[in-house]
């Protein structure tokens, strides 16, 4: 078995000890692609056979689909990367204070250097009844602008690296607002729709969806209202290969420059990131990480009841995703055996 092969199999057999029932691994290497896909949707006589459409959430994944957008309106002068988010939310609602004289800006959002915490103040209070199951489901827009007012950034934006739900949500509202859709339909008018992905929403759809997990129990489908753009996307293995196919080649899609600024790095990692080793570097929200001569990027995410992992090599033409119905184990097996997918492929 070679590498790659046994890579995969370790990712099945750690969703498997988490209680996955469907596990799809989807691979892009020397020219060709293949989606696999292990198991049934779910337990019990409804469940059908995992597909390469079966949709999965793609959890904290998401943040990668609302760094392209950011890009793409960038590229459109529509906005700047530069400009204050205090100037695109609603001019009824509070903004977050900030002791500093530099501003919040998309940007800092987009990197986790804004100063945000990683959730909005009031969040876990809502979020206790159904901290197993559905901890986003009762922060609407009204307990947003509550948190907004409450919200107060101590560190100069842009000093210091902070992982935020939170900050990333914010700036899908905003982004939302500059053009005057919803977070999903923006993010389906300029980029799932050009990019032609079918099966990738923000929004529990009709089509074969896999039952979330966790600890062997089913879940109902994750809802994320006010926070849309840091974890509402949902997407089949085939999509999510496609989606990663384009960043490594942006010329045909329409999006090229926003492709390519997404994987630009911003910032050096502290080796205590999420996911991150000494010298990686962040882009537009997507890791960057040298290994071996090679460039690497990926993110992971998870929901309560599913784990994604997705990365690229553009030197080596390789993309890899990774997705299971089950939620993110302690030990962090399924991420970091797709991330040894990534590595492997294209060897």
């Amino acid at each position: 078995m070679n590498g790659t092969e046994s890579a995969i199999a370790a990712a099945v057999r750690a969703a498997g000890e988490s209680s996955a029932t469907a596990v799809t691994v989807a691979v892009l290497a020397d020219g060709r692609e293949e989606v696999r896909c292990f198991g049934r949707t779910g337990r019990g006589p409804a469940a059908t056979a995992c597909t390469p459409d079966t949709v999965f959430e793609l959890g904290s994944l998401s943040k990668t689909f609302t760094a392209l957008l950011l890009a793409a309106m960038a590229a459109r002068g529509e906005l700047a990367l530069a400009e204050p988010v205090n100037g695109l939310l609603p001019a009824d609602w509070p903004a977050p204070a900030v002791r500093s004289a530099e501003p919040i800006r998309l940007l800092h959002l987009a990197t986790h250097t804004s100063g945000l915490p990683r959730l909005p103040p009031g969040l876990l209070a809502t979020a206790l009844p159904a901290w197993n199951s559905n901890p986003y489901a009762a922060f609407d827009e009204r307990r947003l602008r509550a948190a907004l007012a409450r919200t107060t950034v101590r560190t100069r934006p842009g000093r210091r690296y902070r992982y935020s739900n939170y900050g990333v949500g914010l700036l899908g509202r905003a982004l939302a607002e500059r053009a005057a859709l919803p977070y999903g339909d923006l993010l389906a008018d300029r980029v799932l729709t050009p990019l032609g992905l079918r099966s990738t929403t923000c929004a529990p759809g009709p089509g074969p969806h896999a039952t979330g997990h966790r600890h062997g129990r089913p879940l109902p489908p994750w809802h994320i209202p006010a926070l849309p753009a840091a974890g509402a996307v949902r997407a089949g293995g085939a999509d999510l290969l496609h989606y990663l196919r384009a960043h490594l080649d942006p010329r045909p899609t329409g999006l090229a420059a926003a492709l390519r600024d997404v994987q630009r790095p911003r910032l050096r990692l502290p080796g205590t990131a999420p996911g991150s080793a000494p010298g990686d570097e962040l882009c537009l929200v997507w890791n960057h990480r040298r290994s071996n001569g090679r460039d690497l990027y990926f993110h992971s995410g998870g929901t309560r009841g599913f784990t994604a992992f997705a990365g690229f090599s553009p030197r080596d033409a390789v993309a890899v995703a990774a997705l299971a119905n089950t939620g993110p184990a302690l030990n962090g097996r399924f991420v970091q055996a797709g991330y040894e997918v990534l590595r492997a492929a294209g060897r």
